[in-house]
Order: structure tokens, then C-alpha cells, then sequence
């Protein structure tokens, strides 16, 4: 009879890989655009889609990602030490986005056509809130720190193309708990005698 893993080992290693999945990702798109697209003006990042993927995974446990893309994105980048405080400080903002996920519901959120993309489009809007509010407390001008959400635009738009793509996939989008538990029941079904 082979182990099982726990609970908690699953989860360690479901994180793991999400955070090694989102820190290749960001290399890639940072080195692609300070190459051939140094002169946008525009950002892109993964960051709010793959927070909030994790946030629908594990909840709460989803801040270990925020924050850690606002640290990959400033250490690709060759950031300042206010620049770090900002992307992950401001990044953390998107904890907020929780909370309101569990009262309405894991499920009803994944199964929805607008609120899976609006739970996303939250996540994105409060990092950039949250980026806003730590460069004015570090000093920045506050008409100035309103151009993250101009040069971060189309973050949202990838955003909301992968959370469409990837809530069609069989437990990708959702709730861990609720997955195992559903797959447990389906095997259970199928396999009554064992």
C-alpha cells in the first residue's frame, strides 16, 4: 500500500509550485519586455492572475504569492528598495479580496460567469490601490501614483484571459478542500468495494 500524502503536505507542495510556476513566468515576461518592448509604455504581469488562483486554492494562503511577485518582479527588474516595499507591501492589498470570496463562496465565485472574472478584476484593482497607498505614504506625488493602474492595464486584461482559460480545467480553478473532497466521491462511486 503506497502513503498518502496529507493535507498540508498537498497544499506545501501545490504552493511550491504555483510560486516557481509565477516567478518563470515573470522572468520570462520581464526579460521579453525590457528586450523587444523596452519602450512601453505599458506593464505586464501575472501577478494578480496567479494570486488569484491561489487565493481560490488555499484563501489566505494566496498572500505568500502576492507578496512574492511583487519581490520577483522588483528583483528582475534590479528595484530600489522603495520599489520592493511597494510591489510587495502594495501587493498584500489583495488579502483584502478574500474575505469577500469566502462570504460569497468558493463555488458560487468559480461557477459564475461574472463573478469569476470579477474575484480577478478585484485582486488586480487592490494591488493596484495597494501599490498607490505605499508610494504616497513613502512620498510620492498622489497624481503620480495613480499611473500604476494606467501602466499595469493590461495585467487585467491577461488576468481576466487566463482565469476564462483556466476555470474550464478540472481543479485548477478551486477550492482544494472542495476538489479532493469531490474526487474522493467520484472514486468513492466508481469504485464502491474497495
Amino acid at each position: 500500500m503506497k502513503k498518502q500524502r496529507s493535507f498540508q503536505e498537498y497544499r506545501a507542495i501545490d504552493l511550491a509550485i504555483f510560486a516557481v510556476m509565477l516567478a518563470l513566468f515573470e522572468f520570462v515576461i520581464i526579460k521579453a519586455s525590457t528586450g523587444m518592448y523596452a519602450d512601453q509604455l505599458y506593464t505586464v504581469s501575472l501577478a494578480a492572475a496567479m494570486t488569484s488562483i491561489v487565493y481560490m486554492r488555499w484563501g489566505f494562503w494566496g498572500g505568500i504569492h502576492a507578496a512574492l511577485a511583487g519581490f520577483v518582479y522588483c528583483t528582475f527588474l534590479n528595484g530600489t528598495g522603495e520599489q520592493y516595499l511597494i510591489y510587495i507591501f502594495g501587493n498584500l492589498f489583495s488579502l483584502a479580496a478574500v474575505p469577500l470570496l469566502r462570504k460569497v463562496g468558493y463555488e458560487r465565485v468559480r461557477e459564475g460567469k461574472f463573478l469569476s472574472l470579477m474575484f480577478p478584476a478585484l485582486v488586480w484593482f487592490l494591488m493596484q490601490i495597494g501599490r498607490s497607498v505605499i508610494s504616497v505614504a513613502l512620498g510620492v506625488d498622489p497624481s503620480t501614483a495613480i499611473v500604476f493602474f494606467a501602466t499595469d492595464s493590461l495585467s487585467l486584461l491577461f488576468t481576466l484571459v487566463i482565469i476564462w482559460i483556466v476555470r474550464r480545467l478540472d481543479g485548477v480553478y478551486e477550492n482544494q478542500r472542495h476538489y479532493l473532497l469531490r474526487i474522493h466521491e467520484e472514486n468513492e462511486k466508481e469504485n464502491p468495494e474497495e
